[in-house]
């Protein structure tokens, strides 16, 4: 897993899914390096406790700017936010001091306005 958490029953977690990547899901039991997780989608599934990732709640549902601030940096948390900020049509997120654009292939009217490039100008003085 390489994040050390106590993983229980009622914790929430990511999981791999052929289908979509990594999906979100609720433990709802443990037994010994195996757990049973609920999926957001309504599956039940038996997974190894060590292909599990803590799943960060506290996260807005837009998700957030910096991903600095995720409890979390691991892949399937910086994905989930990426996705966030995409499917919102923001195609801009930061990771500390680097600045991550999503290109989406469509014209955004408001890419280039001033509050966009007031928003992300000086994003290296923020640290």
């Amino acid at each position: 897993m390489g994040i050390l958490v106590n993983i229980t029953v009622g914790f929430h977690v990511w999981i791999e899914d052929p289908s979509v990547a990594w999906i979100d899901a609720q433990v709802s039991e443990v037994n010994g390096q195996e757990v049973q997780v609920q999926t957001s989608d309504g599956r039940t599934i038996v997974a190894n406790l060590s292909k599990t990732h803590p799943n960060d709640g506290d996260v807005p549902d837009g998700g957030v700017d910096d991903m600095t601030e995720l409890s979390y940096l691991h892949k399937p948390g910086l994905l989930h936010n990426l996705a966030t900020k995409y499917q919102l049509n923001e195609i801009y997120t930061y990771t500390g001091c680097i600045l991550i654009a999503i290109n989406q292939f469509q014209k955004l009217p408001d890419l280039y306005d001033g509050r966009m490039m007031a928003k992300y100008k000086g994003g290296f003085d923020r640290l």
